[in-house]
């Protein structure tokens, strides 16, 4: 924790002209605005007020949780004077909107802004009103910091359930009106515009009193001799899980199960470039490269606009991934003495020249130029054709199941290990008699192995492929996943698609914001959890080391004075 400030109020105030400025950002880039409409308890308060008020309430909590110990009135006054600065700092926008002309740089600052942080009251009591609010949000952080950690963990989790399940009415109730006699009991909890408040509360208690459960249980005390031996509930939850998946489509509609290809698609990418680029250290933002090959060999090879004897998707699929590894290894072997920076510049342009190839006259004739290539076959199992959202669900599914079975089974093989050690350090690898030539040409081909089978199942999905599906925000999406779940871990992959293509179609309005979010939410990681979401538990220890030397160092002097003491 840092050590106290000689001003018991210079770190309060940065705190509050911090989330005030994040506040003033939002609001001018016109996400307030947008979601003014979009309420998350139907009369009480908008998506739109909390995004203005969200960054205080969290700057206060963060900065109380930083800060050296303090007694509970240090705390409140803490909590109270961040949410006061920024308060000020968000009035100050609306002082001076009133008075200066901004739209002409900031087109946002318009009178409906204006109105939504005043709560739609006059001026001076709108303002009162707004540093009011900002203050409780100052002080809410300060309870949640003094609450014992179970409970404070609890109404977290609530409120957090609570704002998601009021964002997503629309959705819920869409999925759920399949349902039969349980969407009328759905419908009870939501209004036209959010939760009810009645449902709310009840939600709210129902998580974070389960939550509080949970939290509190203890730990399942394993005998030595059943440390081997896999519980029956064990089986249970996979065999559960895996019904679940299969019946999600008939489950979620259409809508849902696209949503969910194009998150299994991802996933296929995430897997790949995760071994390339988490398992091995070989930075890799070309990787769209292989996605677009594997695409387009199998549209060359069963589109009938390209081939007078076109094949069927599964004839096509080995040719297309054995173009795939090779085209790993053609990328590899240039690349083989790069590191870094140099190994990310050189594949960055191997992505560009397959697109540039694709989108070319000169091969026009075989990869249709700009035009791409449209009638490429779709999966077929005897008569059945895989050709719906729901269908190619269970083909993406499949392939998943197949490539994160591969992987996990990878990482801790004697070639992950040796992926490994070629990360950590490639000179003492060497030094140890480790191949690097063949440990990065395998990583690369197996790599671009997983992408390509993507590429080839988009390509069936669409029945088309064009050069501009291709570009390099892709590589760029797929690394942020890997970012984002935790690198070199396999479930973070599941998890970092879900946070970051599964969410935007979930939520269409913050498609204009998406790369906003994104960069926000990539710095937030690289400052909280710089090792993911659901990181590989060795690159979690060597991120914490300190911390957990530390504890470790508390651990042992808390036990050394409780000797002494008993002494």
């Amino acid at each position: 924790m840092d050590s106290p400030s000689s001003s018991p109020w210079k770190q309060p105030l940065q705190a509050g002209v911090i989330a005030g400025a994040v506040s003033v950002l939002l609001s001018l880039v016109g996400m307030v605005a947008t979601f003014k409409d979009r309420f998350i308890i139907s009369g009480v308060f908008s998506m739109g007020q909390v995004i203005f008020l969200a960054p205080i309430l969290l700057m206060a909590y963060s900065l109380l949780r930083r800060t050296a110990p303090q007694s509970r009135q240090q705390v409140i006054l803490s909590g109270l004077f961040t949410g006061l600065v920024g308060g000020v700092v968000l009035a100050a926008l609306v002082v001076i909107g009133k008075n200066v002309d901004l739209q002409a740089m900031f087109v946002n600052s318009s009178p409906i802004l204006h109105n939504i942080l005043t709560f739609n009251q006059p001026l001076v009591p709108g303002l009162l009103i707004l540093i009011a609010i900002c203050m409780v949000m100052g002080v809410l952080a300060s309870g949640i910091v003094l609450l014992p950690q179970r409970v404070a963990t609890a109404i977290i989790q609530g409120v957090s359930w609570i704002l998601l399940i009021g964002l997503m009415r629309d959705l819920i109730i869409t999925v759920t009106s399949r349902w039969g006699p349980l969407a009328g009991l759905v419908r009870l909890f939501f209004a036209n515009s959010g939760l009810k408040p009645l449902g709310a509360i009840l939600l709210f208690a129902l998580i974070a009193g389960l939550n509080y459960w949970r939290s509190g249980r203890p730990a399942p005390v394993v005998k030595p001799a059943q440390t081997k031996e896999r519980p029956l509930i064990y089986y249970a939850k996979w065999i559960g899980l895996g019904v679940l998946l299969l019946l999600l489509p008939p489950i979620l509609g259409i809508f849902f199960s696209d949503i969910l290809d194009t998150v299994f698609m991802y996933i296929l990418m995430g897997i790949g470039l995760n071994i390339v680029v988490g398992f091995a250290g070989l930075l890799d933002l070309g990787y769209v490269a292989f996605f677009a090959i594997g695409a387009y060999t199998m549209g060359v090879l069963t589109s009938p606009e390209l081939n007078a004897d076109p094949m069927t998707y599964w004839q096509a699929l080995p040719f297309a991934m054995i173009a795939c590894v090779v085209s790993g290894m053609i990328l590899g072997l240039p690349v083989l003495k790069m590191r870094g920076d140099y190994l990310a510049i050189v594949t960055l342009g191997f992505g560009e020249i397959v697109r540039l190839l694709a989108l070319s006259d000169w091969l026009r004739p075989w990869f249709g130029g700009s035009q791409g290539i449209q009638l490429i076959a779709q999966p077929t199992i005897g008569n059945f054709v895989l050709n719906t959202q729901q269908e190619l669900y269970y083909l993406f599914l499949l392939g998943v199941g197949i490539v994160a079975f591969i992987a996990w089974r990878l990482r801790d093989s004697r070639m992950g290990r040796t992926w490994m050690a070629l990360r950590e350090d490639e000179d003492v690898a060497i030094a140890m008699g480790i191949n690097h030539v063949a440990t990065k040409l395998m990583a690369f081909a197996t790599g671009a192995l997983f992408s390509g089978i993507a590429g080839t199942i988009f390509a069936a999905k669409l029945q088309s492929v064009y050069p501009h599906s291709m570009n390099f925000l892709v590589s760029i999406n797929v690394l942020s996943l890997i970012i984002i779940g935790g690198m070199g871990s396999i479930p973070g992959v599941f998890v970092g698609s879900l946070v970051l293509m599964g969410s935007p179609e979930l939520l269409r309005e913050f498609a204009e914001y998406r790369y906003l979010v994104y960069g926000a939410l990539l710095v937030v990681m690289m400052l909280t959890r710089p090792e993911g979401l659901w990181p590989d538990a060795r690159r979690r220890l060597e991120l914490h080391e300190e911390e957990l030397e530390k504890e470790a160092q508390e651990l042992a002097d808390a036990e050394s004075a409780a000797t002494e003491t008993t002494k």
